[in-house]
C-alpha cells in the first residue's frame, strides 16, 4: 500500500470512531522521517487508547503491522508507526502542548475533507 493510500486509510478509521481535529501534514520534502505525519485528537486518554487500538487493528487486518508503537502507558500521545506513515493521537491537552501542527507547519497539509464523514 503506497504512503498516500495507508494515510487516508487511517484517516476514514479515525473519522468513523469519531477522532477530532484530523490533520494530514504531507513532510516527505522537508524530511526523511516518514512521507506523512497524521495528526488526531481523542476526547479522553481512554478514546485515544480506543482510536490508536482502532487503527492498529484494522490496519493489521489489511496486512499492515505498525512497526513500532509508543505511548500506550500515558494515553494522552500514542504514536503508531508505519514506517511512511506516522500517526499521532493525543488527548487535547496534549495535542496543545506538543503542538506538533506548529513544529510542522512548513509540510503540506493534505485536503482530507472529502474522507471525513460529515456529523
Amino acid at each position: 500500500m503506497d504512503p498516500k493510500t495507508l494515510a487516508e486509510a487511517a484517516v476514514k478509521i479515525l473519522d468513523k470512531k469519531k477522532a477530532q481535529e484530523i490533520k494530514l501534514i504531507g513532510i516527505e520534502d522537508i524530511s526523511s522521517l516518514a512521507s506523512y505525519f497524521l495528526l488526531a485528537t481523542g476526547t479522553s486518554s481512554t478514546h485515544v487508547k480506543a482510536l490508536a487500538d482502532e487503527v492498529e487493528f484494522q490496519l493489521k487486518q489489511q496486512g499492515i503491522p505498525a512497526s513500532h508503537v509508543e505511548g500506550y502507558r500515558s494515553n494522552s500521545w500514542i504514536l503508531l508507526d508505519y514506517g511512511t506513515v506516522v500517526i499521532h493521537i493525543f488527548t487535547k491537552e496534549a495535542r496543545a502542548f506538543y503542538d506538533l501542527d506548529r513544529l510542522w507547519q512548513d509540510g503540506k497539509v493534505e485536503d482530507i475533507s472529502g474522507l471525513l464523514t460529515e456529523e
